[in-house]
């Protein structure tokens, strides 16, 4: 008799956990890969008078380093980068995600950068980071920044 309420017992909270996993079991969205994505960086640097609209601001430099832009010369050490990005090239567009990281000015003859940071998407659209680093010839009309990976809907990207 004793072996019998056992496994009754037994069999009882067996339908009772399987059936609360599947009530409190998530749906999962199917979302179909992303084969092209375009967008655009928008960077304000700081000035020290534009900390409202300001995205990015000189983090280090040599004292003759912070120059004003008309300068011959203008060398930045390391740039703080958290830049408000948009799906168009006009800023007043709403921003779909934020970089973060760094970018470093290395070349003295002309400007060039390396670069490494991470792109943060906050839209209903996309879900994820995309990771950038590499060098970034600024003269240059078209420019590539290698993706080194990502998370979310970019899991497993690179290219």
């Amino acid at each position: 008799m004793a072996a019998k309420t056992q496994a009754a017992a037994l069999l009882l909270c067996l339908l009772i956990s399987a059936s609360s996993a599947t009530t409190y079991s998530r749906k999962h969205r199917r979302r179909s890969p992303c084969r092209e994505l375009t967008f655009f960086f928008h960077d304000v640097l700081f000035n020290g008078h534009n900390y409202h609209n300001a995205t990015s601001a000189i983090v280090g430099s040599p004292q003759w380093g912070n120059r004003p832009r008309g300068e011959a010369v203008q060398f930045r050490g390391r740039g703080g980068v958290r830049r408000p990005d948009n799906g168009g090239q006009q800023l007043p567009r709403a921003p779909v995600g934020r970089a973060q990281g760094m970018y470093l000015y290395d070349q003295w003859s002309t400007y060039g950068a390396w670069l490494g940071f991470s792109f943060l998407f906050n839209s209903t659209q996309y879900v994820g980071t995309l990771n950038f680093a590499g060098a970034d010839p600024l003269m240059n009309k078209t420019r590539d920044i290698s993706v080194i990976g990502g998370t979310g809907d970019f899991s497993w990207l690179e290219g």
